[in-house]
Parts: structure tokens; sequence; C-alpha cells
């Protein structure tokens, strides 16, 4: 199976679950933004969670099947068109050779995930296909998607992916009436963001520590895939003591010298001097991803025994969509 770029979009890049187990040599996790929206982009079409996928950040993005395609796609950035046909998300969509799909923008979020049959067919960089742009490897040629560009999916399908593809085959476009209920795995507030207080939560002063949960916060304009600035309240420190450079991984929310508060992402460095004030729930991470400049959010805190049954309780309702999408293949 083959695409075509025409198109590629503010930013279009190769993603996987990132890699995790370099992180000692000074190498970022990176990997998809909003991972509960690629890993169910996998699960419709047969893959395993960790395949490679494209994220599409937001829409004006446009590329050609010039194969017959099986493809599934999720997240809140774009939805996908043929013409004035709207292709629906999170289900597996078999396309015929010679459509052209465009991204048409979608207002509730910045990113989207597109998974197709297989996984994307690109070399593993340290254990994994994501794309690091800073550093220039990983995913195709270390950079972002260009016009032109050709994408093959790696041709030993999974048992599920193959029953898939020949149930839906047909002459024209063509899905299942299921899909994979994303929206059932996410919290009704999606702008309020729960979160563990991190170690140096008792440096900063009684007020800050009432304007951080109580007064909301907006993403800047300096806001990529290694963090977001956050817009608010200052946060001032009673404890002066110097921080030497300390762990910091995706969640991270760490105050600068002026106050200020970054969120860190995927992209972020592995270690930094300025003290954390809180990590993010994994499984709220996925509402972060979605986030655009402007948008306003709240912080809730939870604690670590939340955080980690909030995981779990998420990773066994992932099981059971894959073991049901299974089901409607035997």
């Amino acid at each position: 199976m083959q695409i075509r770029i025409v198109k590629p979009g503010l930013l279009s890049t190769i993603q996987d679950m990132g890699r995790d187990l370099y992180l000692s040599q000074a190498v970022p996790v990176s990997g998809a933004m909003d991972s509960l929206s690629a890993r169910i982009a996998n699960k419709a079409v047969g893959n395993t969670d960790n395949e490679a996928v494209i994220e599409f950040t937001y829409a004006d993005a446009e590329f050609i099947a010039e194969t017959d395609l099986l493809i599934a796609y999720a997240g809140d950035g774009a939805i996908l068109k043929v013409v004035d046909q709207k292709l629906p998300p999170e289900r597996p969509i078999y396309i015929p050779a010679g459509t052209n799909i465009k991204l048409t923008n979608n207002p509730t979020g910045s990113r989207t995930y597109m998974a197709i049959a297989g996984g994307w067919d690109l070399p593993d960089v340290l254990g994994s296909k994501s794309t690091f742009i800073t550093a220039g490897f990983g995913g195709l040629e270390g950079r972002s998607l260009k016009a032109g560009d050709q994408l093959t999916n790696i041709d030993k399908l999974s048992s599920i992916a193959q029953k898939i593809f020949d149930n839906l085959n047909a002459e024209h476009i063509n899905y299942p009436n299921w899909s994979i209920p994303r929206q059932l795995l996410l919290p009704a507030d999606r702008k309020s963001i729960r979160v563990v207080a991190a170690n140096e939560f008792d440096w900063f002063d009684k007020q800050s520590i009432v304007d951080f949960f109580t007064i909301p916060y907006v993403i800047g304009q300096r806001s990529n895939r290694m963090g977001y600035h956050l817009e608010g309240a200052i946060i001032n420190r009673v404890k002066k003591d110097e921080l030497l450079s300390t762990a910091v991984t995706p969640g991270t929310i760490q105050i600068t010298g002026n106050g200020s508060m970054v969120l860190l992402m995927a992209d972020c460095q592995i270690t930094g001097g300025y003290p954390r004030i809180a990590q993010v729930a994994a499984v709220d991470m996925p509402l972060c991803a979605q986030l655009k400049p402007g948008d306003a959010i709240y912080f809730k805190q939870i604690n670590r025994d939340e955080a980690e049954m909030l995981y779990l309780e998420r990773e066994r309702d992932l099981q059971r969509l894959t073991t049901a999408v299974q089901y409607k293949f035997l």
C-alpha cells in the first residue's frame, strides 16, 4: 500500500509510541503527542499500538492513494474528506487506488493520526520510527513530510488487518458501521487537566498554589512539540535554593525564573534546571496534545495513587477494545 503526499500541511511527521530506552544518553522520548488517538487509529486497522502513524498538525494537508489502502484516523485536528464525502474517524476505511484525500479543519483540537494496515515502513532509529526534527533523525530522513514524499506500508499484515482488508475490499470507499469510541475514554471536562504535585511543589508561596488550581492558564503562541508556554498568574517562589539539573519528562510543569510556566511535551529535554510544580497525569496528556494557542485550561490536583488507578483503568479499557476489534473478524 502506498500514498503520495500532495500537500503536507503545517507540520506532518512520522511518529510511534516513542523511544524511552535512551534517556540516559539524553535522547528525548518523542513519539505521538496524543498517544491515545494514535493507538486507536492503529487498533482500528488491526495493528499493534506501536506501529508508525502520520501525525498531522492542524489541517490543510492532502495525499493520493497510489494503491488500494486500508487506513484509519483519530484525533481532533482535522477531518478527512474525499471531495464532499466526510470519512468517519476511529474505524477502518478501505480507499481505492487513485483517490485524493484532503484534511480539512476541525476546530476542536490540533492533531490527527493516520494509521495504515501494517504500519508505515520506515527504519527504526534507537528502537523507534518517531521523528525528532531537532536532531534530524527518525521518521522519514529525520524531517517533516513534504510534497512528493511517497510512503508505503509494511507488507506483512497481522491476521486481523488482513481480515479487515478482505472484508472491506470493494470498488468504492468502504467502512463498517462500528467505531472505537475514543470519546468514552476521555473525561467530559476537556479543559480540566489533572496533575500530581511535583518535587518542588512546596517551593512556591500559598497564593501562587491557590492561583495554580483556581485561575485559568492560556496556551501561548510559543508552543510546539517540545513544550507549551502558559500565560496566566505568576508563580512566586519562597524557597530560593539553587536547583541542579534534574529529571523532567513529558507532562512536567516547570516554573521559569520570571515565574511563568512551561508544560513539557513529547520532544522535551530529559533534564532541566527549573523547579517543577506539578506533573500531568498520564491519562490527561492526550488532552494536552490537542490544545491550541489561545485555549484556556485549569489544573486539578490528584494524588499519585489516583493517577496510577486512572492509567490502569484506561489500559484495561484499551485492551478490551483490542479484543472487541478481533472478535468482529473471527
